[in-house]
């Protein structure tokens, strides 16, 4: 038995969260996958795992066996990584992770910058509007917009991001300029569901005292492309990031109303895992990505 790939089969199985899901992960057949924990276990003579048909979960055998088998793995991955030179030179895979919309409009114009000017480096670039588990799913490095929970993650400011509110100037027209928060209530709106209701948080100017507002939307989408898209359509106001409408306003297909009342800008950063020694194409793309993508953020902020 391999007792290194045993260990890397727990882990991705513990990581899936099942068997099954780890089996199509390893594109290996269930019963294969658990004859091989079976084995493990038989070997290290105590169980790792007990399995229902609902759930697994980890022994205290097994939350000992596993956290010292995923630090063996990364120090193996680790020494392979410098084995092949990445730590000498810049080359490899690398993968990279942000929201859908921020991910296509400015991360991927850095990218492929990037990419012309380090020939030996691949870049996978996986866009999604949720945050992806940078250890658990091999990602380098992600952007992240919002507030960070504590980690053991490092992050890079690159910036701060409004949350506005936008409608049409014939939506304006029909219904009157909005002064206050609380005059949304008048407006028909438009809800992306990845920013959560009922409600629309607001601070007054000069106190900073939060303002909650309950929304009804006329309608709800589930993309921020979606909900600007319907804002230009007259079919209501809606509340999205900046650069989600940015080019909508600079159009003048949107209109930002309630700047004063804006809560707080969101932090923007680049993060990646905390290891020993940083492989140099994740050093060489942070010195190349950090600069640019604050210009971009800048350049968001002087939009509307």
């Amino acid at each position: 038995m391999d007792r290194f790939e045993a260990m890397s089969l727990l882990l991705t199985v513990v990581e899936k969260g099942s068997l099954s899901a780890a089996g199509r992960t390893l594109r290996m057949p269930v019963a294969t996958l658990s004859r091989r924990i079976s084995d493990l276990e038989a070997r290290i003579g105590a169980r790792l795992l007990v399995r229902t048909t609902r759930r697994l979960s980890l022994t205290d055998a097994g939350l000992a066996y596993v956290a010292a088998a995923r630090r063996i793995v990364d120090l193996v991955e680790e020494a392979e990584r410098e084995a092949a030179g990445e730590f000498t030179t810049p080359k490899g895979e690398l993968v990279l992770t942000a929201p859908v919309l921020f991910g296509r409009l400015h991360v991927l114009p850095v990218v492929t910058e990037f990419l012309a000017l380090f020939p030996q480096i691949d870049v996978r670039l996986v866009l999604a509007d949720r945050n992806l588990p940078l250890v658990d799913d091999h990602v380098d490095m992600a952007v992240r917009i919002g507030r960070l929970p504590d980690s053991t993650m490092v992050a890079t400011r690159i910036g701060a991001m409004r949350t506005v509110v936008c409608a049409s100037p014939a939506l304006l027209a029909a219904h009157g300029v909005p002064a206050v928060p609380e005059d949304l209530e008048r407006l028909p709106c438009v809800a992306f569901d990845a920013i959560p209701l009922p409600g629309w948080g607001f601070r007054r100017p000069g106190s900073g005292t939060p303002v909650e507002l309950s929304i009804r939307p006329r309608l709800t989408v589930s993309t921020a492309e979606a909900a600007a898209a319907a804002a230009i359509a007259d079919v209501g106001a809606t509340r999205l990031l900046h650069y989600q409408v940015a080019d909508a306003v600079a159009a003048g297909g949107l209109r930002l109303v309630l700047e004063d009342f804006e809560p707080e800008p969101a932090p923007v950063h680049l993060v990646h895992a905390a290891r020993g020694q940083m492989p140099l194409k994740m050093r060489a793309f942070l010195d190349f990505a950090a600069p640019r993508l604050r210009a971009a953020l800048a350049g968001i902020g002087r939009t509307g």
